[in-house]
């Protein structure tokens, strides 16, 4: 019968898929109960048509993937495919499994074949395997013989203690192995690459010069990586049990032990093989215990040292980072201009390290200020460093152009000229003159600026006043409003991470709201932007951002 097998904390625990259907999910009454908050009440059914095997997601929370991919629709099941429900991993066995699966293992070991210092059988199709044990947890069977085969964890925890480096352990695991079996001629390591083929990462020779290459079965590395088993062939080259298998007594393997190393799944990460050609030295049923038990330590071992590898990475990635956040941060303005008669709040919090939310105050001659505002398509670091070339754009042009209309359609020309596709801008540009209080703006594809009277009503520029947002269309001609600003008149100008941040209810605080605490909130630019952000975070109740959150306040006093 075919069944689903769940793969968890290294066990195996088999699932029968009896009748035409079965629900797999969190609840009691599932056919397949699977305990983790991630995985949905009823999250998907398996079910047969004919001889065939289907898999359906549920319309479950997290989705359902086969093989990596996550799966729309009911999609046919093929032996050994693996599915995944949350975190849960489970692997479908059929009860009449296709003859070609029989070399997946062998299609994992392909690129041994040109590698010179270690060589297979290509004519072996199946052969016997005189003695296995199954895995049976991160150390084997503790139970049986339990002292040799703590002295072997010691041993080998002894000689892999304080390495660090990933290449560095596996030769020190041959190592120890040569060391507790003496009699061990020659042994090597086989780990899973990216494309999901054993390849070869270390090797052992007790006496250099003699037969130097390794010599690996066919049908052992089989049975190692499709069962999950210690392999002992005894003698292999004089047993009768092995006549049917030519390569085997071509190769001249006296004895030999090959051992899965499997990660915290109970997935194979690579094997672990020595082998002897002295014929009164052969390794035992108990040595293949003791051999398995390394495996395991080994394979933790190692996962350990990838673990911190990546570590170590992530670190290095965090402290890039941080360097990457000052940086943009000294592209904002230090502090905000003061003004007689005038005043301007303006506050910017990434989501990410970095972001690409952008605002700059730029001193013009005669009393002018030129205020630029923008969004970035995105987030993160692509978002950061088209911010910055917006950054570099404005200051440039700034000093150059004085039509402000003229100055929007030249910094949106110079982001076409080297766009990344959906990378555009949103971008506010208002000219200030403090001196005769009169203002100019141009909205290239942004939220349209709230003006804040000073009896609290609100005036917005409609969408005629709207342009395409920069970097979208070269040569696009954008429309300027110009207007007088008057005593106790307040701008504001925000992005959607202020107007689309969400509580823990994924409840949004909308522009209504937004309008709400201007038009009631006090007219000072600096009280009205505090609050504005008090009272978002307040919405957001401890949710993380999920968008950068900028705001600029500025108006004239009363």
């Amino acid at each position: 019968m075919s069944k689903l097998i769940l793969l968890q904390d290294g066990q195996a625990t088999p699932f029968e898929l009896a009748g035409e259907e079965s629900i797999i999910g969190r609840l009691p009454d599932c056919a397949i109960q699977l305990a983790s908050n991630m995985v949905s009440r009823n999250h998907a059914r398996v079910f047969k048509q004919g001889e065939a095997y289907f898999v359906e997601d549920l319309n479950s929370g997290n989705g359902t993937f086969l093989n990596g991919e996550k799966i729309a629709g009911a999609q046919p099941l093929k032996h050994n495919d693996r599915l995944k429900f949350g975190p849960m991993l489970l692997r479908f066995e059929s009860d009449s499994p296709p003859p070609q699966k029989a070399d997946a293992a062998v299609q994992q070991i392909a690129e041994l074949a040109e590698t010179p210092a270690i060589t297979i059988d290509e004519q072996d199709e199946s052969s016997t395997i005189m003695g296995a044990v199954d895995h049976g947890g991160g150390y084997g069977l503790l139970d049986v013989r339990p002292q040799e085969k703590l002295k072997a964890v010691l041993e080998i925890s002894r000689a892999l203690a304080g390495t660090l480096e990933v290449e560095k352990i596996l030769p020190k695991i041959l190592d120890t192995l040569f060391a507790l079996f003496p009699a061990a001629d020659r042994g090597c390591i086989l780990l899973k690459n990216d494309q999901g083929q054993m390849v070869p990462r270390a090797m052992k020779h007790r006496r250099a010069g003699v037969d130097e290459t390794v010599k690996l079965s066919r049908t052992i590395l089989k049975n190692v990586l499709e069962q999950k088993q210690a392999v002992l062939s005894a003698d292999a080259a004089s047993d009768s049990r092995f006549d049917a298998s030519e390569s085997i007594s071509a190769l001249t393997i006296r004895s030999m032990m090959c051992a899965p190393m499997l990660d915290l799944q109970g997935e194979p990460i690579g094997v672990i093989n020595i082998d002897t050609q002295n014929p009164v030295a052969q390794f035992r049923s108990e040595d293949l215990e003791i051999m398995l038990v390394i495996a395991g330590q080994a394979a933790l071992s190692y996962e350990g040292a990838k673990l911190l590898q990546s570590f170590v990475e992530k670190q290095k990635q965090d402290s890039e980072m941080g360097i990457a956040r000052n940086v943009q941060h000294a592209l904002l303005p230090e502090s905000m201009p003061e003004v007689d008669g005038y005043e301007f709040f303006a506050t910017y919090e990434a989501a990410q390290a970095v972001g690409g939310d952008y605002y700059d105050v730029i001193p013009l001659a005669d009393g002018k200020l030129c205020l630029a505002f923008g969004d970035v398509a995105g987030k993160g670091v692509p978002a950061s460093l088209v911010m910055s070339r917006m950054s570099s754009a404005v200051r440039t042009l700034v000093e150059h152009v004085s039509d402000p209309g003229d100055l929007v359609s030249r910094i949106n020309d110079h982001m076409c000229a080297k766009a990344v596709e959906g990378r555009f801008v949103t971008f506010v540009l208002t000219i200030l003159d403090t001196q005769n209080h009169h203002m100019w703006i141009v909205n290239a594809g942004h939220m349209a600026p709230m003006i804040r009277h000073p009896d609290g009503t609100i005036e917005e520029y409609g969408e005629e006043a709207i342009g395409v947002p920069i970097g979208v269309l070269e040569g696009f001609p954008f429309d300027v409003v110009e207007r007088d600003i008057h005593p106790g008149e307040t701008v504001v100008i925000y992005t959607d991470g202020v107007s689309e941040a969400m509580n823990p209810a994924s409840d949004l605080y909308g522009t209504d709201r937004l309008k709400e605490i201007v038009s009631q909130g006090s007219s000072t630019p600096a009280k009205m932007g505090a609050a504005i952000r008090a009272d978002v975070k307040r919405h957001a109740a401890g949710r993380p951002q999920n968008d950068d959150i900028t705001l600029m306040v500025f108006g004239r006093l009363a």
